[in-house]
């Protein structure tokens, strides 16, 4: 991971008291999981931001990476 994906990151919010735990970007209440549905399901950024103007384009790089991170794990060896 680089220094630009920590500082990605840090956009993603966890809260028990908001969209009950799940994260978010943000202060917002727009899950992770929501924006990476819309890219999953052929929408654009472009479209994507279009549709949520409190959304910027870091905070969709910010839901691929954190993404990312989920599921990378450790490569065992024999």
């Amino acid at each position: 991971m680089t220094t630009s994906d920590d500082a990605l990151l840090e956009r993603i919010t966890v809260d028990p008291e908001k969209c009950g735990g799940r994260p978010c970007l943000g202060e917002t209440r727009i899950r992770v999981v929501d924006v990476l549905n819309m890219l999953g399901g052929g929408m654009t950024e472009a479209e994507i931001l279009g549709d949520y103007p409190q959304l910027t384009e870091q905070d969709v790089r910010a839901a691929l990476v954190f993404a990312a991170q989920q599921f990378d794990h450790p490569v065992l060896s024999a």
